[in-house]
């Protein structure tokens, strides 16, 4: 039996929540045992595991098992031989005390410990613009607090649209850097031949087109913090050179023959397991360590559906909503409604929700576009109708793809796979 979860009030500053701890304890294949009372539990054969396994057959991360309040779970990382529950491969699964896991050679038997652990809940309710109510986020604001009084490389994970942009700027803004540069880069939006120069810079001629010397985002970040967007992008044939940069603090722009140091902090995110990718071949192990010094995990929107009314108005306001449309919107209904939502895509959908609300005038159901099927009319002729349709559908997509890359339209147009001169038109065509 899991023990109840309660929340319990520890200082004026922190708080804390307790949940279960487990055992671990080899039965085939080897012997020892580990006890966590972490809310992960790493298994691999890798040194920087929490349980590490001798067994050639397990992979270098090879599964993880996850305490989240009352519930534990076991999810593979892409291993190569995969992981058995009580007899049964699975990808991820819930565990009960007395589950036999099987990995390569060696077998586990885990059980639940009647203990508790403490963990750190900021009193904060926002943070430099990250909303915090839900207990969930206010446990990971408490690291976030935590990394900007630090100047300790970051690694943020969570799904798409969880808010990792915002929290690398919290940040930033939160550290002793907060007056200098804050760039970021999209590594997943900028084609790989010119990734290059955007993080190192060129010299005049280093390539064709090439007709003066730019600085990159490590330079133009001097003093401050760079922020690097969907690292698990990185194409792998770059990685060696990040990861000089972050060990020795120093670039080489393409087309120079000299190094030059850089004095920036790193802060990365992804929506991927960075674990799995470095089982698969397609990251580097050595840098994903010195990339994940200290990882963050994002709460999705579904888990922390209390900070649905401050996020909200949050978003409103960002909006540009007045005083007056923010009133009539957030209504009850409107809150009981979005905490209806199951947002898959997270803040991101919500903010697209709420922007059809006002421009609506009215707290639209969850899930309800509405807005293109006002441009679809039988009774005009079928070329009218069908350019009407179309001038909707570009107009929307523009207006999204542009907000996505903050209306950098050369790394707008390389993410849509469509010419930059064309996006231009499409721009200027709709306004």
């Amino acid at each position: 039996m899991y023990p109840h979860v309660v929340l319990t009030e520890t200082s004026e500053t922190v708080d804390a929540r307790t949940a279960s701890g487990f055992r671990l304890t080899v039965v085939e294949g080897g012997d020892g045992a580990f006890e966590g009372t972490t809310a992960r539990c790493a298994i691999g054969t890798h040194e920087s595991n929490d349980m590490r396994l001798a067994d050639t057959k397990v992979s270098r991360f090879h599964c993880e098992v996850l305490l989240e309040g009352p519930e534990a779970r076991i999810r593979d990382l892409g291993s190569r031989n995969g992981t058995v529950v009580d007899g049964v491969r699975v990808i991820e699964a819930f565990l009960r005390s007395g589950s036999i896991i099987k990995l390569g050679s060696v077998s586990l038997r885990f059980d639940v410990l009647e203990q508790v652990r403490r963990v750190p809940v900021s009193p904060r309710r926002i943070f430099h613009g990250v909303v915090a109510e839900s207990i969930a986020m206010r446990t990971a604001l408490a690291v976030i607090e935590r990394a900007a009084q630090s100047e300790m490389t970051v690694l943020l994970e969570g799904e798409t649209g969880t808010g990792k942009g915002k929290v690398a700027e919290a940040i930033h803004r939160g550290s002793v850097r907060s007056k200098k540069p804050f760039i970021v880069v999209d590594c997943g939006a900028i084609p790989a031949n010119l990734l290059e120069s955007e993080l190192y810079g060129h010299e005049k001629s280093s390539f064709t087109g090439a007709t003066e010397r730019r600085i990159g985002a490590f330079e133009e970040a001097s003093g401050g913090t760079i922020f690097l967007d969907e690292i698990g992008e990185l194409p792998i044939e770059q990685q060696p050179k990040l990861l000089r940069a972050l060990e020795s603090k120093e670039i080489r722009r393409v087309g120079s023959n000299t190094h030059q140091k850089v004095d920036v902090r790193i802060v990365a995110a992804t929506n991927r397991d960075l674990r799995r990718e470095v089982n698969e071949g397609r990251f580097r192990a050595d840098l994903y360590f010195r990339l994940a010094v200290l990882r963050i995990s994002l709460p999705p929107l579904r888990e922390r559906s209390e900070d649905l009314p401050a996020l909200t108005r949050e978003l409103l306001t960002s909006m540009g909503a007045t005083d007056d449309a923010i009133r009539a919107l957030c209504t009850p209904e409107l809150f009981a409604s979005l905490a209806r939502g199951a947002w898959p895509g997270n803040a991101r959908e919500l903010r697209n929700h709420l922007e059809r609300c006002l421009a609506f005038e009215e707290a639209l159901p969850v899930g309800e576009e509405r807005a293109p099927s006002a441009t679809i009319d039988a009774s005009l002729p079928y070329a009218e109708a069908r350019r009407r349709a179309l001038d909707a559908f570009e107009q929307a997509y523009v207006k999204d793809l542009l907000a996505r890359h903050h209306g950098k339209v050369s790394q707008a147009a390389a993410a849509a796979g469509i010419d930059r001169v064309y996006l231009y038109k499409l721009s200027k065509r709709h306004r």
